[in-house]
Order: C-alpha cells, then structure tokens, then sequence
C-alpha cells in the first residue's frame, strides 16, 4: 500500500448479548490480541488511535427495543469525533473493534465528510429491526440502524439520518438464508445484496469490481469497508459470537477485498468480532493476521 496507514482501537463490545457462561463478551480484547501476534508492527502504521469504551452492561432501552442503546449512542458520538479530530487526509483507517456496532460511530463520521458508499462484507446481513432480534444486540442489526431502520435514538443521531444511503451499499456473504423473514428484510431494501450462495455464483473480483464501478458512476466521495470475521468458515475461524458452518476462505477473501482495500477512494475497513476468548492458542487469529497482512500490504504468500 502506497498511502500510510493509522490504526483506531475501538474495543466496544455493548452491541452484544453476553453468553451465558460470560462475564462480558471478550471482543473488547481485539485489538491487544492482535497487537500480540503482531499486527500492527507488521502493518508498521503512522499513528495508533485508541477510544476507550464504557464497561460490560445488559441494560435493555425499552424505547428503542436495543440493549445497551444509550451508551452505544453515547460511544458513536465520542467515536465519531475522535475520527474527525485525528484522520489524515490520504490516509487508509484500520479500525478495530470490537463489536459490530462500531460501525455507527464510523458511519457518523463519514457522513460528515460527505457522500460514502459501504461494503459490508459479513456472515450475517445485521438488517433487522429490533423487534425482529432475539438478543436485542445492536451488532446482529448495526446495518439496519446506519441505513434508518429503527428508532430515531440510533438512526438519527445529530440529525444525520440516514448515514449511508441503501442503495450505495453492497451486503455480501450472509449465510443466514434459512429465515425467510430475516432475509426478507434486506431483499426488500435497495441495498445490493449477495448471500454466500450468490457471491459465490457471481464471483468474489467481479463483485468487488462491480462495486467499484458503483462507486465510480455515482461519484461517491469513497467508501468503507466492514468485515465481520465471521463470514469466513467456521474451520478457519471459529472464534466468534455466531458461529455458522459454511463461509469464505482466505482465497476468496483475498480476491474480494484487494481490489477494495487498493482503491484510493477507500477510506478504510473495520475488522470486528474476532473473540480471544474462543482462541485460547491464537492458532485461528495467526492465520487470519497473516493473510490480513498480505492483502494490506499487498504481500504474496
């Protein structure tokens, strides 16, 4: 990668329903863990950022149906300033989570900057309303919520409602299809929707180089990039909050997200959900850091 590279530390885990054999969820150990096995010596960035979140909590918000609501808002406010006050111009983002949810705080800022498109690139379409959520976790609905769908509280936060627009937005890789009403929701929206079985059919460069094309024809002002660990298979990682068995593999992560992470007009990518406590070894996380490394830093193998 010709441009330089910061990283911003968001270890946020309110957007997730705590286990029941948990005493919080461990994705706010994200960023550590991967320092551990050398992530960001290896990406070697200009600046590290980091945010420091609130506390575990399981308060559920009866206005909005969404747990944790008020200091998930609370956290995008402070989250999205902190990206305003420190991003470069010219400068690729990597921001680690974390849970999903981060993806508001980012959405806010972005909306500041101007006109951004989004590839969400995810085992699950997170595009639900609260009532339809079993566990009432911002991060299984985080896709819904920047796009408009729910309660102002989360959608609407300083007025910036909707922070991406449906249609500049490309979802790719739920393997969730067994529900029809869960998938309903996102094929009824105007956002450009691919499930494991169809991004798989079209092909993982021509998706990316499709949405590129998007981009381009709109004149966006860029794009951001989301990847959720968990659209890769569950024998590649497994160490994640909803496991599901089939997935992508680093092959086609790789061929998908190169092009999208070259481009100058993106402006970064989140990588969330990735649980230490479901890697005790780091056997899963070595393998993931050393493939995000290459296609970062357009490395061959």
């Amino acid at each position: 990668m010709k441009r330089n590279i910061d990283i911003f530390e968001f270890p946020l885990h309110l957007g997730l329903k705590k286990k029941n054999h948990e005493t919080e969820p461990g994705v706010k150990k994200l960023p550590d863990w991967l320092r551990k096995f050398d992530f960001h010596k290896e990406i070697n960035p200009a600046h590290i950022f980091r945010l420091e979140a609130p506390d575990y909590s399981m308060e559920y918000d009866h206005e909005s149906g969404v747990l944790n609501a008020e200091g998930i808002v609370e956290y995008a406010k402070e989250q999205a300033d902190f990206i305003l006050e420190n991003h470069q111009k010219n400068t690729f983002s990597i921001m680690l989570g974390g849970d999903c949810s981060i993806l508001i705080g980012t959405a806010l800022a972005l909306k500041k900057l101007g006109n951004f498109g989004l590839f969400y690139l995810d085992g699950h379409t997170d595009f639900i309303p609260a009532h339809l959520s079993e566990t009432s976790a911002a991060a299984g609905m985080d896709l819904a919520i920047i796009t408009g769908t729910g309660h102002e509280k989360l959608t609407d936060i300083r007025g910036l409602k909707p922070y991406f627009l449906e249609e500049n937005i490309y979802c790719a890789g739920n393997d969730e299809t067994d529900d029809e009403e869960y998938v309903q929701q996102i094929i009824n929206s105007d956002i450009h929707y691919f499930d494991l079985y169809e991004l798989r059919k079209k092909g993982f460069g021509k998706t990316a180089e499709d949405f590129l094309k998007m981009i381009s024809s709109k004149a966006l002002d860029g794009f951001f990039i989301h990847l959720d660990v968990d659209v890769l298979s569950d024998e590649l990682m497994p160490a994640v909050d909803n496991r599901r068995e089939d997935g992508i593999d680093y092959a086609d992560l790789r061929e998908i997200l190169k092009p999208l992470v070259h481009s100058p007009l993106c402006f970064g990518i989140e990588i969330t959900v990735l649980d230490p406590d479901n890697d005790d070894t780091g056997t899963y996380t070595q393998t993931f850091v050393k493939n995000l490394i290459q296609i970062i830093k357009n490395k061959e193998d």
